[in-house]
């Protein structure tokens, strides 16, 4: 039998997805429960895989990046699934995302500020993919917000 989620799983997500480092004791008082119901609904949520990671949103620009995001078509025939595994490992893809639209894949990446680099690491991570046919560049500057549910 599979565990179902429920509203309190949704509001603890979403709790989550605004602070990631609320404690089960904060969340608890927050949702009004137990700590130890909240660890119990942590370990469903993780064991099934709706919480996949805990992770931070990152000013790029004060460290010294641009983010890029690249959306990219490719021809029909295309073996995408090896083209992401060739680029899972380049530390400057932040995001990999399969997409159905304008795009078969976005990619979330990061790069220092100066365009030179960019156009290089750009071109680094294209040329390990064969079969592009249209690719969009966009630069983004502000992550204004940014909500799971």
């Amino acid at each position: 039998m599979r565990a179902k989620i429920d509203r309190a799983d949704i509001e603890l997500i979403k709790l989550l997805s605004k602070n990631a480092r609320y404690t089960y004791k904060e969340l608890a008082e927050i949702l009004k429960t137990t700590r130890q119901r909240i660890s119990r609904r942590m370990d469903k949520l993780e064991k099934m895989g709706v919480i996949k990671k805990y992770t931070v949103i990152p000013d790029f620009e004060k460290l010294g990046y641009v983010y890029v995001i690249l959306g990219i078509t490719f021809k029909p025939g295309t073996d995408v699934e090896k083209i992401v595994e060739s680029i899972k490992e380049d530390e400057d893809v932040k995001i990999i995302e399969r997409a159905i639209g304008s795009h078969n894949l976005i990619l979330h990446i990061v790069a220092p500020k100066d365009m030179k680099s960019i156009e290089q690491k750009i071109h680094q991570i294209s040329s390990k993919m064969e079969g592009i046919d249209s690719m969009d560049v966009t630069f983004i500057t502000d992550i204004v917000k940014f909500d799971i549910l």
